[in-house]
């Protein structure tokens, strides 16, 4: 019989559904046969095939699955303390170590909403130029009342120095006219990492440049708080959709170089917190939800 008819008789007997195993195993489908069937036997052996599955993911098949570092933002007590070193050269014993690193263990949580910059004048060529536009300044409004809606005490609020940042901040301080402003260079945009998939973009030396500065940005203000804080803290940062979505995949510990494939709209907020044992949470990702549907943007 030819292969033809074969394959015919057997999608006949599976339903019509039914294709070749070589050619379907190698799309990544597995295939369920009938052992029993006596009506199986006269066709030399060949199954027939009742339904195609999709294989289900492996994390050891399909992804390497590493720990967390505890330690990423190198502030864990043992290493504040050096201790270590100490105790290899024998300048403090075990016991009074761990009372030092007791003493050293942070005990609050921070918070840091990170805040989109809101639309603005893409036509201007240099910074002062690139302002708010009037659906921009909206969306700064309403922006600054959701965070004033939650009702937490904030401790500051601390935005990039670049121009569509400082008016989003400004607009935003209205709402929460108690909490101190400072501004930072390091917070302004810039490309922080090539991107996995690759894009032909930027030329290598802007990641390099940018690069350097965005993770000097996330080592000051992305990290547990200090033994002395005592308590909570509630921290507000305005600045840019690459810069907030380079600080979310560090702060998870996932690959920095995935950064654009998250997408942030214009005045969203995003939420994370870390715990006095280094763990971090992402309690909210580009949250616009506050903002009517027709004064969202992604600019």
């Amino acid at each position: 019989m030819s292969f033809r008819k074969v394959t015919k008789l057997m999608c006949g007997l599976a339903g019509g559904s039914a294709v070749l195993v070589a050619l379907a195993e190698s799309k990544g489908y597995y295939f369920e046969r009938t052992k029993n069937d006596a009506n199986l036997r006269k066709w030399n052996g060949l199954s027939v095939l009742q339904a195609a599955v999709p294989q289900t993911w492996s994390p050891s098949r399909d992804h390497t699955v590493t720990g967390w570092d505890s330690n990423w933002d190198k502030r864990d007590p043992l290493t504040l303390t050096n201790g270590k070193r100490k105790i290899k050269e024998k300048e403090i014993s075990i016991e009074e170590l761990n009372t030092e690193v007791e003493n050293n263990k942070p005990k609050a949580t921070r918070h840091i909403f990170l805040i989109r910059h809101s639309q603005y004048n893409l036509n201007g060529t240099m910074d002062k130029e690139r302002i708010l536009t009037p659906l921009g300044r909206e969306q700064a409004e309403y922006t600054g009342q959701r965070l004033a809606a939650l009702g937490l005490k904030y401790d500051v609020m601390v935005h990039s120095t670049m121009t569509r940042a400082t008016e989003t901040a400004n607009i935003i301080s209205k709402h929460l006219p108690d909490v101190e402003k400072v501004s930072c260079d390091l917070l302004r945009e810039g490309s922080p990492v090539e991107p996995v998939p690759s894009i032909s973009w930027k030329p290598d030396c802007a990641y390099h440049e940018d690069g350097a500065r965005i993770e000097a940005a996330f080592r000051r203000y992305i990290h547990r708080a200090d033994a002395k804080q005592t308590e909570d803290s509630y921290e507000i940062i305005v600045c840019h959709a690459n810069v907030i979505r380079y600080f979310v995949c560090r702060a998870l510990q996932f690959p920095p170089e995935g950064w654009l494939r998250l997408g942030l709209n214009n005045g969203s907020i995003t939420w994370l917190t870390i715990r006095p044992s280094g763990r971090v949470g992402l309690r909210m990702m580009g949250d616009s939800g506050f903002m009517p549907p027709d004064k969202l943007t992604r600019t």
